[in-house]
Parts: C-alpha cells; sequence; structure tokens
C-alpha cells in the first residue's frame, strides 16, 4: 500500500509519496513513487503512482516513449512536447491502456486485478498549472478550486487535516507544512505506508523547481512535525470539557431534553417489541 498526495495552489504546487509496499508481514520493500520530469524554462511535471507495482513501473517506463498521434502534418505528441498538461495527461492515460493491453489478460488469469492509480500535474508553457488524477482505465479527472487536492492509496488518515487548512489561497509553505501532518497522521496509524517521504513543491509559473527533497527517520524538520502535531492535538483534546453525567453545572449539556431525537429505548424482557 501506499500514500501519495498533491494539491494544487494558485502559488504553486505540492507533491508527497512515501515509498512502502508490501506483498504481506515479510515481504516490506522500498520503492519511490514519484516522478519528476523537468525541461528548465519550457515545462515542469511531475507523476505520482499507487497500487500494484508491476503495473505502475511498467507505465512510468512506456510513459517516456509513448506517443499519441497529432494533427495532421504534425509530430506524435508525447509528454515532451505536448502544448498542455491535458494533452500530457492524455499520454499518461494511453500508456496505462498500453500496459493493460499487453499485460491485462496474463494479469487476469493470475487472480491480479489492474489496479493502479496516479497523481499528474505540472505546469507547460504559458498555461496555467493543472493536477490530474488518473485511474486504472486510463481515464482522468481535474482539480478544482472546489476540490484543490488529490489523494491515492491509504487516504483516510491523512484527509481531516487538508479538508480543514487546504483552499486555493493557502501560502506554499503552509501547504507544505499541511501535506507532512498528513502523511504523520497516515504513518502514525497505518503500518503499510512508510518513510522515506519524497517531496516536491512547484512555484507557479517558474517552470523548473529546486524544492525536491526525500525525508526520512532522521529529517529534523520532520520530527518536529511529528512530536509537535501530537503534543498540541492532546493539549487540544485536553482543553476540551469533558461530558457531565451527573447533573452537574455546565454550559454544554450532554443529556437534554429535545423533541427531534429520543434517547435509545432499553429492552427489558423477551415480551417487549423493538418497534
Amino acid at each position: 500500500m501506499t500514500y501519495c498526495v498533491a494539491v494544487k495552489l494558485k502559488a504553486g504546487l505540492v507533491f508527497l509519496s512515501d515509498s512502502r509496499t508490501n506483498a504481506g508481514l515479510d515481504q516490506i520493500s522500498t520503492f519511490r513513487k514519484m516522478i519528476v520530469y523537468e525541461k528548465p524554462g519550457d515545462r515542469f511535471m511531475c507523476l505520482l503512482s499507487a497500487g500494484n507495482l508491476s503495473i505502475s513501473q511498467s507505465v512510468r517506463e512506456i510513459l517516456q516513449v509513448e506517443q499519441l498521434s497529432g494533427d495532421e502534418g504534425e509530430a506524435p505528441v508525447t509528454i515532451w512536447n505536448a502544448k498542455s498538461m491535458f494533452d500530457a495527461a492524455r499520454v499518461l492515460g494511453s500508456a496505462v491502456r498500453h500496459v493493460f493491453e499487453r499485460d491485462g489478460d496474463s494479469l487476469k488469469r493470475a487472480g491480479v486485478d489492474f489496479n493502479v492509480s496516479m497523481i499528474f500535474g505540472g505546469q507547460i508553457g504559458n498555461e496555467g498549472m493543472r493536477l490530474f488524477q488518473v485511474y486504472s482505465a486510463g481515464n482522468f479527472i481535474e482539480a478544482t478550486p472546489e476540490t484543490p487536492f488529490f489523494q491515492i492509496g491509504e487516504s483516510k488518515y491523512g484527509k481531516p487535516v487538508l479538508d480543514r487548512v487546504i483552499t486555493p489561497d493557502t501560502p506554499l509553505d503552509e501547504a507544505a507544512k499541511c501535506v507532512l501532518v498528513s502523511m504523520d497522521s497516515t504513518l502514525k496509524s497505518n503500518l503499510s505506508v512508510g518513510l522515506p517521504l519524497d517531496m516536491a513543491v512547484y512555484e507557479a509559473n517558474k517552470l523548473q523547481s529546486d524544492k525536491i527533497t526525500c525525508i526520512d527517520e532522521n529529517n529534523p524538520y520532520f520530527r518536529m512535525v511529528h512530536s509537535t502535531w501530537g503534543q498540541k492535538l492532546r493539549e487540544v483534546f485536553d482543553s476540551i470539557e469533558d461530558p457531565a453525567w451527573d447533573g452537574s453545572p455546565t454550559n454544554v449539556p450532554l443529556i437534554c431534553d429535545t423533541a427531534r431525537s429520543l434517547p435509545l429505548k432499553k429492552i427489558t424482557n423477551p415480551k417487549e417489541k423493538l418497534i
């Protein structure tokens, strides 16, 4: 399993992925799930992958050479000459279908589902930044101001903090901090996600990025995030008043009369009806 997250903001893009794969309790390995494609001054693209490792590795390999037919008289479209991120995402979708056509039947006979999901985002030329989530069929959806981030893999543990913090106007560094907190929450709750992490931060219209780093258990900033987030969560939890069950004075009673919802009815003997 894995956890990858990407955020699209007005200020730029943030990508984060773990590196753990496992095929059982005693077969845990480290494989990077992120790859960056960059031609400085022309395009910056980042790909995150989750699902079956053999499929995602094949897709990444084929993506390097995958081509779509161009307009009449024009060269075939690749990720390196695509004029828009939409066209680059189409090339990625074609690569996914290429692998399915090659390996799908064999995997099915072996009882293995064709399971791969990807996040692909970046910027090409003067076009605005775009972010896509790509599915096993090679189709994709695009991030919007209402849905400015995508997650793949073990997404449920890290989603609450993203929902509360991330908006299109979130500053880039604040978003980077938020996705690290999201990852830390996932690491805490799920052993199938593990260090080291790969992180890439892209500033809008730069068409290149030097903000790319690998984060392991000795990384000072991530260790600080881990300890501070846990400590502050505990402090906030302790600041919330405990429920009062004995009728003691409180401004926030838990037991109160309401015409809409009655307390649960107890069953006290075998003859009583449930309804």
